[in-house]
């Protein structure tokens, strides 16, 4: 499976650690920044992310900020994108069992990183249940489409 992965500065040491994990694990993964703690603007780093789910370069994506929010408000603009932040495991597979979620944010200020891989563990081996799900998540697609539910 390909991973996309990106984070601004203040979740640019978790990202590291995710990036390590996933590799030790066999995942391909694409990491879009940033590369440093020098200070930059989360929004790039979400749009990355979410482009590349789109356009088939990556099946998943994680982003991290300092809590998660801006960076997956970021990658929820892109029409086909289900960004979920994150801070517990049980939200993780939710996401992606009843949301069908593409992205997980997460906030490295808010969890540690031994949770933080367990949350991305659960993320990335969870599957879509689909079923009455299916229909709920085609209704979050008809709303980016600008229709009326």
């Amino acid at each position: 499976m390909r991973v996309a992965l990106g984070a601004d500065h203040g979740g640019y040491e978790l990202k590291e650690a995710i990036r390590k994990h996933l590799e030790t694990q066999g995942f391909e993964v694409s990491d879009f920044g940033t590369h440093s703690n020098e200070s930059v603007d989360y929004p790039r780093y979400g749009s990355a992310v979410g482009s590349a789910i789109i356009k088939g370069e990556a099946e998943l994506g994680i982003i991290i900020c300092g809590t998660g929010q801006g960076i997956s408000i970021a990658a929820n603009k892109i029409p086909g994108i289900r960004s979920a932040v994150c801070s517990e495991t049980y939200s993780a597979r939710m996401a992606r069992e009843h949301n069908n979620a593409n992205i997980l944010a997460m906030g490295a200020r808010v969890i540690g990183v031994g949770l933080a891989l367990d949350i991305v563990d659960i993320f990335l081996k969870t599957e879509f249940a689909g079923g009455r799900h299916a229909n709920r998540v085609n209704l979050i697609s008809s709303i980016e489409r600008g229709e009326t539910i």
